[in-house]
């Protein structure tokens, strides 16, 4: 029988009279897709390039210093342990141990002046995530069915079915910070109907979302009737308040979907790749996954959030297990960085950028990398963390980001930090610049206004294209 596990981070139960209150306060009640204006045209250059966006989610904070805004000429404690090295853009260095990364950095564009002001994970990812500052700013909140929509979600809302079962698809998560699932990941106010595809970890199994193998004794007529049966438990579930049967619902409509569209469900089965193609990549979570999701870019899925760790700190508990590692670094961050995240991230991402060029996908996919910060510019031990030697703390003022493809100039460097990589000396941009950025990207203006279920209007995005990511 086909399974899909439902991983989203949604509440389950039945939900109360004051949850529907709060559903409907907040602008989000009912199950029913939004209506939608939206402007014409846009004002950034790129609108439309983007046949799929693809947004690599580097949770924990990667550090800016030892990534894409290294500070050679810093002193040591500001520097921290690692050299810099030349790239294929002359005169940009980034951190030594990202060799691979280096060499075709000239495909790419740096933004190294992102900027906010939210300094813990669960608010910051959700902040990512949705474009918005969470109600409860620097902490760790649970999901909450009155949470903004993710931004796949309000693609979903706002784009027509294509020809993949979904517009908007969840790899490698939920994001757990670090126990826990972030708020930012599921649709929120806009309820089930809305939500991702979630794919969790793609290793566990040899097809990536186990169940989709088609059996020689289950004719098209079972599939028929076992519709028809789903058909009548949505009559049912339209008369019920229970968003556990809801999400099941839909889970099983995924199913069906993708059973009737074989070139979807070949996408997921990774074992179909050649053995050398699946080694560059990388035979772990993380690499896999994101050859997941090159080929859900040939598939024609529009919209892919990829979570390069699915915790953003599971090395204390785990520090043998390169998998479990995250990006938050308070201590130890040297070791981490060199003997786990960054040769696994210089190999798979690398391998990632350059498959997709290579396969001409990459004229049409935005790629965007992002963390939900970065890390502080002074190496310290700190007491209140595993780990016995020094790291870097959360840092929201300054960190960078990176993207390619879709129209992006190559080679650009966009925004200057100052000299220790503490604060931006030119225009700062935040998460929200980063949505609006992504939406216009896929042709949605981001000054769209949606209406939710009591057709009260709300904003896709507050923030506006980086139009230097085009214009060089």
């Amino acid at each position: 029988m086909l399974q899909i596990v439902d991983q989203s981070p949604t509440f389950r139960g039945r939900l109360s009279r004051r949850v529907w209150l709060q559903l409907g306060l907040a602008g989000g009640a009912g199950l029913l897709n939004p209506r939608r204006s939206v402007r014409a045209e846009a004002q950034a250059a790129g609108f439309g390039r983007a046949k799929t966006v693809l947004f690599v989610v580097t949770g924990g904070g990667q550090s800016q210093l030892e990534t894409w805004d290294p500070k050679p000429e810093a002193p040591s404690q500001v520097r921290g342990e690692f050299g810099s090295i030349e790239t294929a853009i002359p005169g940009v260095r980034i951190g030594e141990h990202l060799p691979k990364m280096a060499k075709l950095l000239d495909r790419c564009a740096l933004i190294r002046t992102m900027s906010h002001e939210d300094l813990d994970h669960g608010s910051a990812v959700y902040l990512t995530l949705t474009g918005f500052y969470h109600r409860r700013r620097s902490g760790n909140p649970p999901p909450a069915p009155i949470d903004r929509p993710t931004l796949g979600a309000l693609f979903e809302n706002t784009r027509h079915r294509t020809d993949f079962v979904r517009s908007a698809v969840h790899l490698n998560g939920p994001i757990l910070v670090p126990t826990e699932p972030s708020p930012g990941q599921n649709a929120g106010f806009l309820g089930p109907i809305a939500e991702p595809l979630q794919i969790g970890d793609v290793t566990a199994a040899p097809v990536a979302v186990p169940g989709l193998e088609s059996f020689a004794d289950l004719p098209e007529i079972r599939l028929t009737s076992r519709q028809t049966l789903l058909s009548g438990l949505d009559r049912f579930l339209r008369e019920a308040e229970t968003r556990q049967l809801a999400d099941q619902s839909g889970a099983y409509r995924q199913a069906f979907d993708l059973l009737h569209r074989p070139a979807c469900r070949r996408a997921f089965e990774l074992e179909s790749e050649p053995d050398n193609v699946r080694d560059q990549y990388g035979r772990h979570r993380t690499g896999q996954a994101c050859l997941l999701a090159r080929r859900l870019v040939e598939a024609g899925a529009p919209w892919i959030t990829l979570f390069w760790n699915h915790s953003v700190r599971g090395q204390d508990d785990s520090p043998n297990e390169t998998d479990l590692y995250g990006w938050d670094t308070h201590n130890d961050i040297f070791y981490a960085l060199k003997n786990h995240l960054l040769p696994r991230f210089d190999q798979s991402f690398s391998t990632l950028l350059s498959d997709l060029a290579d396969r001409g996908l990459l004229d049409t996919t935005l790629v965007v990398c992002a963390g939900e910060f970065g890390r502080a510019p002074l190496v310290a031990l700190e007491p209140n963390f595993a780990g016995s030697s020094p790291g870097r703390k959360h840092w929201a003022s300054c960190y960078s980001v990176l993207a390619a493809g879709a129209g992006v100039h190559p080679g650009l460097v966009v925004g200057r930090s100052d000299r220790r990589g503490a604060y931006p000396e030119s225009r700062g941009f935040g998460p929200w610049d980063l949505a609006a950025t992504m939406f216009s990207a896929a042709g949605i203006a981001p000054e769209s206004t949606l209406h939710d279920g009591l057709q009260r209007p709300f904003p896709l995005c507050e923030g506006a294209p980086i139009t230097e990511l085009y214009t060089g």
